[in-house]
């Protein structure tokens, strides 16, 4: 079983900034990828970013693109989703997931809430 926690959602003005971070915890587990996800009121979960574990190499959604980034420390097993230039469509709930082996993701997070309002 692994944990993850995430931290750093919180209510923002547009064109702000956030960083969230996600922490993996549990006993003799392995990272393939980690990613972020995220739900708005009323619409599905949808992918906003992912990142190689052992790569560092990150993806993206569109809507995202240019004002997100992620990177990971591999001994913290701790993955940040750095979010610039923030828009109220960006408000939502985001979730970690980390995918032990394979394209799935395996563990899932409880979600941090990000509000971008004025």
């Amino acid at each position: 079983q692994v944990q993850l926690v995430e931290s750093g959602g919180g209510l923002v003005h547009p064109g702000g900034s956030l960083r969230l971070s996600c922490v993996a915890s549990g006993r003799s587990f392995s990272i393939n990828r980690m990613g972020w996800f995220r739900q708005a009121p009323g619409k599905e979960r949808e992918f906003v970013a992912n990142i190689g574990w052992h790569s560092g190499m990150g993806a993206f959604a569109d809507s995202v693109k240019g004002r997100f980034t992620i990177f990971r420390d591999t001994v913290k097993n701790t993955v940040y989703l750095q979010m610039n230039n923030l828009k109220p469509e960006d408000t939502a709930v985001y979730y970690c997931a980390l995918s032990r082996i394979g394209p799935g993701y395996d563990d899932w997070g409880k979600g941090t809430q990000v509000t971008v309002s004025s």
